[in-house]
């Protein structure tokens, strides 16, 4: 696992120096994907650099298995690098070195014999789906395969932790999902924990189990994803899960807006509801998908009946968090349970 304690960065000195990175907290379990969003100068490359250590944190700590990095000499720190395999967002393949080459790469440096660095390389290449590719060049690869060649390097050490710095940035949506079922496969297989830093947040939600929000170097929201997603008065749900333009609703209905909660809801709810108020609803708009083995989303719905105790009642026993459009609160499971 990887813990991160108080972790602050500043770059230059006196009245020229600027703060980056403000007393980050936050940890990744193993077999986790913790992923990190916020917008361009948030933080996240200098973030990225320091998890690696290839910036000193300023103070505070990247501990990784319990063992504080940021205390150890460049010696020590060399050996411990070894532990966090990096993915980069241009795949950083050299162009005159093959697929098989440029995975050999942390392993030549480190002396490993020729023998065992042809079975290592083979051996990830197969893993990666890249063995016809072993003596291809990488301006011979797709943008994809030279991403699981990256990858391949990455793991090429062994490591427990690994950091993907806008891994699939630039990439088409097929070539996206790939990596992304990848990643989820090597998270399980090898009990990694990857810290997954991003800008994009449809991959957020693909590949995440827990979500943090970068700005002005500050964590200002954080949480398990489905859970995050479930609660209508968050921000970093809502940006993840962005509402669309409704359908108008018929003269005389009231619009409501409703946040699937964290108890199952009925997939016939509209029907239920309909039912259980004796009045006409209408479905206006919706984003529901399955994440993490939960259904999460939201709806609008435009509805026969202005009795606001009454149709929240009704929505709350489905599992919904409602407002009544116009209305300022959100009634929420939790504050009424």
């Amino acid at each position: 696992m990887i813990r991160i304690e108080q972790l602050t960065k500043v770059f230059g000195h006196g009245a020229e120096q600027t703060l980056v990175l403000d007393r980050l907290d936050f940890s990744v379990e193993a077999r986790e994907i913790f992923a990190v969003v916020g917008p361009s100068g948030a933080g996240k490359s200098t973030l990225a650099q320091c998890v690696s250590l290839l910036e000193r944190p300023t103070s505070g700590s990247v501990v990784v298995n319990g063992e504080n990095l940021s205390r150890l000499t460049e010696r020590q720190l060399r050996v411990a690098r070894r532990r966090i395999g990096t993915i980069f967002q241009a795949d950083g393949l050299f162009a005159r070195r093959t697929a098989a080459a440029n995975i050999a790469l942390p392993l030549e440096y480190l002396g490993v014999t020729r023998s065992e660095t042809k079975r290592r390389v083979g051996e990830l290449l197969d893993r990666m789906g890249l063995s016809e590719k072993a003596n291809r060049f990488p301006h011979q690869l797709s943008g994809g395969q030279r991403q699981r060649v990256g990858i391949a390097r990455a793991l090429a050490l062994r490591p427990t932790v690994l950091l993907s710095d806008e891994a699939t940035s630039g990439l088409d949506p097929e070539a996206t999902a790939s990596i992304i079922a990848l990643l989820k496969e090597l998270r399980d297989e090898l009990d990694l924990s990857i810290l997954f830093i991003t800008h994009e947040m449809d991959t957020v939600l693909q590949v995440a189990d827990s979500v943090a929000r970068l700005d002005h170097g500050h964590i200002v929201e954080s949480g398990r994803l489905v859970d995050l997603l479930s609660d209508p008065a968050s921000p970093l749900g809502r940006s993840l899960q962005p509402r669309r333009t409704h359908q108008r609703p018929s003269l005389g209905s009231r619009v409501w807006h409703v946040t699937y909660g964290s108890s199952p809801v009925p997939t016939d709810w509209v029907t239920r509801l309909s039912t259980q108020l004796g009045s006409r609803v209408s479905l206006l708009g919706a984003s529901i998908e399955r994440v993490r083995e939960s259904t999460v989303g939201h709806a609008t719905v435009a509805i026969d009946d202005d009795n606001l105790t009454r149709v929240s009642a009704v929505l709350m026993g489905l599992g919904l968090h409602s407002r009544r459009e116009g209305d300022a609160a959100t009634i929420r499971l939790e504050d009424v349970a």
